[in-house]
């Protein structure tokens, strides 16, 4: 064929192509998408930016209840049409105040003289994190074996009331007072969800319903050791109250008496690095997430599932039971009631859904729910924000991690596994179209 009839030629020379002959274009090639280009791609379809941009909307949904109950604004509303700006100037007002307060109060207060008072609040934040991390680390784990261990409640007041008895009950020299006390506490815990673990491995019993169940067993058994003498109940006494813990069985400050963070919260960090190592690096934890994926599969592969779920909730028990010391020698070491565990075995579960169940979201999302029971009563103290708002925001994030097809509509998000748009480079044919 000459070139007259090249379709590349003939655009170059301005020749026609005769209408007879028929002009054969190359297939446009796909053109790779770059390394960065893939990075942002398993970003924006990844977990993580799910649990972020939860989070995010949770806020601008209680910035738009802190606007609407905030009775300035209200005033401000009644002549909106006079004076529009009036109304966004108190909006604005409002919630930079409330989220202000917030942050002074979760992690620095500007207004203090010294960095060490203002960092104060940080350390606040910290210590209200301690049983959450420890909590949802027992949560999250559980999840990785395939089960859903609401039991939190139950195992952190069968734990509180064994460390709680050792630390106010035996006399022993500090540290081996406070270490014993932490142990029975943790086994404590590790049994009384093993029960849960047993039924299931043996009967087949769903871990949702046995848990819930033992919830009520254990909060009806502590509450009646605390009214027995001789039990828990403090000697001479008539209220359902322990006697305070021993000086020798109490956390240690971590940065002195002027902080509230002790010991427990080293204890938690311990445990991310624990739990972290189980899963990611041990024989037990490959088996802990076969099983989680797949038991059938894992059966066939020679696993004991049954074993697996038995273990795994023994340790994340001991898990859920360490929250419960924590909240004992750390936190209520004046004696408790069965308050004790002060919802903690319930919030752990937002937190393990928050941080994917994985050890180091976990943490994260520990630290950020401290940052919001800290910070929620400065918010209501400086700017008398409802606390309550702090729990609707915390409802929310669960409510938006819990229906990630809405998080990624509304932020236009890919889909996990869709292939992405490739480019296709322009032929010369179409380059000189464009000129």
């Amino acid at each position: 064929m000459s070139d007259r009839n090249d379709p590349d030629v003939a655009l170059e020379t301005g020749s026609q192509v005769p209408p007879d002959e028929p002009v054969i274009e190359p297939e446009p090639e796909p053109e790779e998408p770059s390394r960065w280009q893939q990075a942002l791609r398993q970003i924006a379809t990844g977990n993580a930016i799910i649990s972020v941009l939860a989070v995010l909307l949770a806020l601008v949904v209680g910035a738009v209840m802190i606007a609407f109950t905030d009775e300035r604004v209200q005033a401000a509303s009644g002549y909106f049409f006079a004076r529009p700006g009036d109304t966004f100037a108190a909006i604005w007002d409002s919630v930079a105040g409330a989220y202000s307060a917030l942050f002074q109060g979760a992690v620095y207060n500007f207004r203090r003289p010294d960095f060490a008072s203002g960092i104060r609040p940080l350390t606040e934040t910290l210590n209200f994190a301690t049983p959450l991390i420890a909590a949802g680390l027992g949560v999250g784990l559980a999840f990785k074996v395939g089960m859903f261990n609401i039991g939190g409640r139950g195992q952190m007041l069968l734990a509180a009331s064994a460390a709680g008895w050792v630390a106010f009950s035996f006399d022993l020299p500090f540290p081996l007072h406070m270490i014993v006390a932490v142990i029975a506490g943790i086994i404590a815990g590790s049994l009384w969800a093993g029960i849960a673990g047993l039924l299931k491995a043996r009967t087949g019993a769903h871990e949702v319903i046995v848990t819930i169940m033992l919830n009520y067993v254990a909060l009806y058994l502590v509450s009646w050791m605390l009214r027995t003498p001789g039990l828990l109940q403090a000697p001479g006494s008539n209220n359902p109250k322990t006697p305070p813990m021993k000086d020798t069985a109490i956390f240690p400050d971590i940065l002195g008496s002027g902080f509230n963070l002790h010991l427990g919260f080293l204890l938690s960090l311990g445990c991310v690095v624990l739990v972290w190592w189980i899963l990611d690096r041990s024989s037990l934890g490959f088996q802990f997430r076969a099983v989680g994926l797949n038991p059938k599969a894992a059966r066939v592969a020679g696993i004991n599932v049954n074993r697996m779920y038995v273990y795994g909730m023994l340790i994340a028990g001991g898990l859920v039971g360490l929250a419960g010391v924590d909240q004992v020698l750390g936190t209520v070491t004046t004696g408790f009631s069965s308050g004790i565990d002060a919802g903690i075995g319930f919030d752990a579960i937002t937190v393990a859904l928050l941080g994917g169940s994985n050890p180091w979201g976990i943490l994260a999302a520990g630290i950020l729910f401290g940052a919001f029971k800290a910070g929620g009563f400065a918010m209501q103290a400086a700017e008398g924000v409802p606390i309550d708002i702090v729990l609707v925001v915390q409802s929310l994030i669960v409510l938006f991690i819990a229906a990630p097809p809405l998080v990624r509509a509304i932020f236009r998000l890919p889909q996990p596994g869709a292939k992405p748009k490739k480019r296709t480079r322009t032929t010369r044919k179409e380059e000189v179209a464009a000129k």
